[in-house]
């Protein structure tokens, strides 16, 4: 079951790759959405692996203080760039990518 879950993943990434190659000049702006829930340090977590970048974040917490929505403005110097903080950030539990 693992296998196929990360055959997908990979077919995903693949597929973005493909897409932000087609359609960006590198560097290029690229705008980061996450729903992170908010407990420990979820959030910091995704703002630090932003450091250092230039990045403007911006979070926004949910009615019910359960989730928090970031929004990560950022110049990338590649796709492969791109996909390794996607990579990087799905180790924090229950964040989702938009």
């Amino acid at each position: 079951m693992d296998n196929e879950k990360d055959k997908k993943t990979a077919e995903f990434y693949e597929r973005l790759k493909t897409e932000l190659d087609n359609s960006n000049t590198w560097p290029a702006e690229y705008l980061y959405k996450f729903i992170v829930p908010s407990v420990g340090d979820n959030v910091e977590r995704v703002e630090k692996a932003f450091d250092n970048l230039g990045a403007v974040i911006k979070t926004t917490q949910s009615k019910t203080g359960k989730f928090t929505s970031v929004s990560i403005d950022v110049t990338m110097k590649s796709s492969d760039d791109i996909i390794n903080k996607y990579k990087e950030v799905s180790t924090i539990e229950g964040i989702v990518s938009l």
